[in-house]
Order: structure tokens, then C-alpha cells, then sequence
């Protein structure tokens, strides 16, 4: 089975399209974890205890992880989820040749991270993404239209042929997809963007960022970043991810009553959040 083919699976088993970003920011760690062995770790495991209900996935970001006891909280976090019947998708934006790429790609190995999936940046070719493309069980989810506003500097530029950077992107990701395990990275900022980018690549699977602090719109990233269904059975779910990590893993920093009510409330964030995405499914 793919990645994708699993996480179909998981999306009908939770009806959620939920992907909670695990970024402990080591300065918004609470105190009652802030002093604990691996604080990353310690943290993680609360936020998936609260959220796997309602998480088709978790999606790690790396640059939250670097040094010893940060590498080895990200392996911990990856078991977790995988113990709650949880994939996750790696955000590292890897992108590089020759044995460099091979090496970053093994950290989807069972005796690296064991991640699930993983982003990749495509600036550098085809080459640079090989060796991820050819991992046929992992997911593989290349940066497109991202939502910062600095993106456009680069990804809205206009080629020769008279389409966007990014709007090119999309079509090289399709053609990369022979075998079945290319999604694309695709900011819910601009739904028109999204619409584009959907009407280019009909069966390729978005993860949709930007839904939460960053105030995307919840019905297109819904709308045009799900497939309209992953197989050809009747109630198979349109397969994609709408993420958000600040909003789910840090709703409790204003909640009283201590670590069951701060972990609670990101439980809750979670819950809402499937729910209001559901009303678009």
C-alpha cells in the first residue's frame, strides 16, 4: 500500500482531514513539561494523547528538533503516533543531489525516523528528489504555492510559456508521480491559487497549510485540496491534509486548571477543527 492508500484509511477511520503540526517551540513549552526528560518528547505525547481522535496525521517540522535530545525526541514522537495508529508526515523540506539527497531520504527507513512521508523542496530538479520518489510506500509532498508572503517572490513568476512558477511545479509533480506516492504543498492563503492548482492536477493530494494562525480559507483548502475520492468504492474519502499547529498544539496557553485542562484544550482545538472542515466534505 502507499502512503496515500493508508492514509485513505485513516481519514475514513477518524472522518477527519486533520493534520496537527508538532512544533514545541522550546519557549512555549509549559512549565510542568519544560523540566522533564526529552521536554519535545514529553510535550508530543500529551498533544497526541488529546488529539488522535480527530488527526489523520501529525506533521513534525525538523527545524523544531535539531541537536541530540531533539533527534531523539523526534524518533519518540514518530513511535508515539505510530502506537496510536497515527502516520506521520515529516516537514523538512529536504532537497539536495547525489548522496546527499539518498542519505536525507533515509529517514524514512525503519532504522532512521521511520517517518511515513516527508516534504521536499524541488528547486534542484528532479535528481534532488530520487530518492524519495523512489521510496514507493512513502509520501512524498512537494512545495508548490506556499503561504507566506514571501513566497510569491519567487513561486508567482511568470515563465516563458506564460504560467506561474508554481503552476509548473504542480504539472512536474504529476509527471514525478509514476508511482503513486507525490502530493503537493499548497497554502490555504489563496483559495484562487488553490482552484488553479487543483483544475492541474485532479488526483494528486494537497497538504494544506495556513488554515490556522496563519487565517486560510477553511472551505477552499477542503474544497480543492482533497481528492475527490482515493479509489473507485463508493465511500471512499477524497484523500488530503489541512494543517494546523500553532492553533491545536498551543490553544491551552490561556487555560486554567493545570496540564489536564492545557492538554485538554488542544484536544479540543483538534475536534473543533475537524468539525468545521467537515461541514465542507
Amino acid at each position: 500500500m502507499t502512503f496515500f492508500d493508508r492514509l485513505a484509511e485513516r481519514i475514513a477511520t477518524v472522518d477527519s482531514v486533520v493534520s496537527v503540526g508538532l512544533d514545541p517551540d522550546p519557549d512555549r513549552l509549559p512549565e510542568h513539561v519544560a523540566d522533564a526528560d526529552l521536554p519535545r518528547f514529553q510535550f508530543n505525547r500529551r498533544i497526541i494523547d488529546a488529539t488522535h481522535e480527530h488527526a489523520a496525521c501529525y506533521k513534525p517540522n525538523a527545524a523544531f528538533y535539531e541537536g541530540a535530545d531533539g533527534w531523539a525526541a523526534l524518533a519518540e514522537t514518530i513511535a508515539y503516533a505510530h502506537g496510536k495508529g497515527v502516520p506521520v508526515l515529516l516537514d523538512a523540506k529536504r532537497g539536495d543531489i547525489g548522496n546527499t539527497a539518498r542519505q536525507y531520504a533515509d529517514t524514512l527507513d525503519p532504522d532512521g525516523l521511520d517517518a511515513d512521508a516527508i516534504t521536499v523542496n524541488p528547486y534542484m530538479g528532479r535528481d534532488s528528489l530520487e530518492p524519495f520518489l523512489q521510496r514507493e510506500d512513502k509520501g512524498v509532498f512537494v512545495l508548490c504555492r506556499t503561504s507566506n508572503p514571501g513566497g510569491a517572490d519567487l513561486q508567482d513568476l511568470e515563465l516563458s510559456s506564460g504560467e506561474p512558477l508554481y503552476e509548473r511545479v504542480a504539472a512536474l509533480a504529476d509527471l514525478w508521480n509514476a508511482n503513486g506516492n507525490v502530493g503537493l504543498v499548497v497554502g490555504a492563503t489563496n483559495p484562487d491559487e488553490l482552484e488553479s492548482i487543483r483544475e492541474i492536477v485532479p488526483d494528486v493530494p494537497f497538504l494544506v497549510p495556513g488554515v490556522g494562525a496563519q487565517g486560510g480559507d477553511a472551505e477552499a483548502a477542503v474544497e480543492h485540496g482533497l481528492t475527490a475520492r482515493w479509489s473507485d468504492a463508493d465511500d471512499a474519502p477524497g484523500v488530503g491534509l489541512v494543517n494546523s499547529s500553532r492553533g491545536i498544539i498551543f490553544a491551552g496557553e490561556e487555560a486554567r486548571g493545570g496540564a489536564d485542562a492545557y492538554f485538554g484544550a488542544a484536544g479540543q482545538a483538534a475536534r473543533q477543527l475537524a468539525e468545521r472542515l467537515n461541514e465542507y466534505r
